[in-house]
């Protein structure tokens, strides 16, 4: 008999898109009428997002991870602005035909999910936004110096995500450790990222951050029913901000997770996927 398919075992995909790129893409879980579909953080591949995190969400419904344009195991070279980054998606899931959406955003695929939603509203049925912020948002332009530092250093290992990622504090870096552990458990592993794709993912956060009070507005228009979550003690993003866009977009629920780094959605994986079944059930 044929094992359960999980986050670590599911075979990689590619399709080619209207765009000319080969997209590498993961799709498992329970099907139905509705797909969740994955955006990651700077720099991350299919690899990074938490298997247990994954393995809970796809009991529920089928889930979709993959890799945008330039990045890992993905074709063609990253663009440097969040906008060409959610047409580059929609692109991605025109290629999949699909009509309707529950997109995922982390970080800066929270950037890229609010794009998608403000340039494809009726593509996406839910909006989960986690660990991330509005353009123009007030002190997000670049992250601070010494996060900055540590994400864009040539080859981060563990003592980098560590300090980014999860609080420092000895409950949160123990879960930190624990995440490390799932994350190398997959045997067939993703491509390595490049510094391409660095440099020009940090201009597109960059670009997102510069202050601008106008552009919150934008926020008003994401009619989506939208989950947004964050860490108590997030150094990249702040959680002021997840409060921000929980007051500036319509429908929104918002949930700060206690103890917890940007890395929130790892350290609370059980509590997080349970919250965000709920959120997509209702």
């Amino acid at each position: 008999m044929l094992g359960k398919v999980t986050a670590n075992t599911i075979a990689t995909q590619t399709v080619e898109a209207a765009n000319g790129i080969r997209y590498a893409y993961r799709r498992f879980g329970n099907p139905g009428a509705v797909p969740l579909v994955l955006l990651q953080h700077f720099r991350g591949s299919m690899d990074n997002w938490d298997p247990a995190l994954l393995d809970a969400l796809a009991a529920e419904r089928e889930v979709i991870a993959f890799n945008n344009v330039g990045v890992a195991s993905t074709s063609g070279t990253t663009p440097n602005t969040v906008t060409q980054m959610a047409r580059d998606a929609i692109v991605f899931l025109e290629a999949l035909k699909l009509s309707e959406v529950d997109l995922l955003g982390f970080s800066l695929g929270g950037f890229v999910g609010q794009e998608v939603a403000l340039l494809r509203p009726y593509l996406v049925r839910k909006l989960i936004l986690a660990g991330t912020g509005p353009q123009g948002g007030p002190l997000m332009h670049g992250w601070r110096k010494d996060i900055a530092d540590a994400v864009r250093t040539d080859q981060p290992g563990a003592q980098e995500l560590l300090y980014i990622m999860f609080k420092q504090t000895t409950t949160s870096q123990a879960k930190g450790m624990e995440y490390l552990g799932r994350f190398m458990e997959r045997k067939d592993r993703d491509a390595p990222g490049t510094l391409q794709t660095r440099d020009a993912q940090y201009d597109a956060v960059v670009e997102w951050g510069i202050p601008d009070h106008g552009k919150l507005q934008r926020l008003a228009a994401i009619k989506q029913p939208t989950f947004v979550a964050n860490g108590d003690a997030d150094l990249m993003i702040p959680p002021h901000l997840t409060h921000l866009m929980g007051g500036l977009i319509p429908n929104a629920q918002v949930k700060i997770y206690d103890d917890a780094g940007h890395g929130f959605l790892w350290q609370h994986n059980v509590e997080f996927a349970a919250d965000v079944n709920a959120f997509l059930s209702k």
